[in-house]
């Protein structure tokens, strides 16, 4: 596939770092990124799926208390879905002429389940935002077939966020 050097520019003042990888956000709802912005984002997307599966296999290794047994299982079952998710983008970023990171985002600590189950909903709510903007950016790019993959990781992010949501609320309620 051929890159679209400067086929979409870049707002200015766009640093590539928000929720997102940078708005990309034109005034009017359109979406400005260049092709090298895009393969900025995606592998931003790749290294927090990179400390996404950190996250859960730690988090599953030492959640502890009365809950241990199902939250482990529970942390465990989220690692395939993050790998999965990795190797299509991972695949995605070389087939669109990139290099993928190697290098995982930030993993967030956690001193109790709670605080674990906390850490993963924000993790999952910032995912999803970041895979709606970015589904946008792929579409803007002329990348269609990507943007609808981007609709099957949005999906399963929303899934994992509603699952840790209502564990949370069964915490809350007793």
């Amino acid at each position: 596939m051929a890159k679209k050097e400067g086929f979409l520019k870049k707002k200015k003042g766009d640093d590539g770092e928000q929720a997102g990888g940078g708005n990309g956000n034109g005034g009017d709802g359109s979406v400005n990124i260049s092709h090298e912005e895009f393969l900025k984002g995606l592998n931003l997307d790749l290294s927090r799926e990179y400390s996404a599966v950190i996250s859960y296999r730690t988090y599953a290794s030492q959640v502890q208390g009365q809950w241990r047994m199902e939250l482990r299982q529970f942390f465990e079952a989220e690692i395939p879905d993050e790998l999965g998710h990795a190797q299509l983008l991972a695949d995605k970023i070389v087939a669109l002429g990139g290099i993928p990171t190697t290098i995982p985002g930030p993993v967030k600590p956690a001193k109790d389940a709670k605080e674990m189950l906390r850490n993963s909903l924000e993790d999952e709510i910032e995912t999803i935002s970041r895979y709606v903007l970015r589904r946008r950016q792929a579409e803007a790019l002329g990348h269609y077939g990507l943007a609808v993959e981007f609709d099957d990781l949005i999906r399963d992010e929303s899934t994992h966020r509603d699952e840790i949501q209502m564990v949370l609320k069964r915490w809350d309620t007793g």
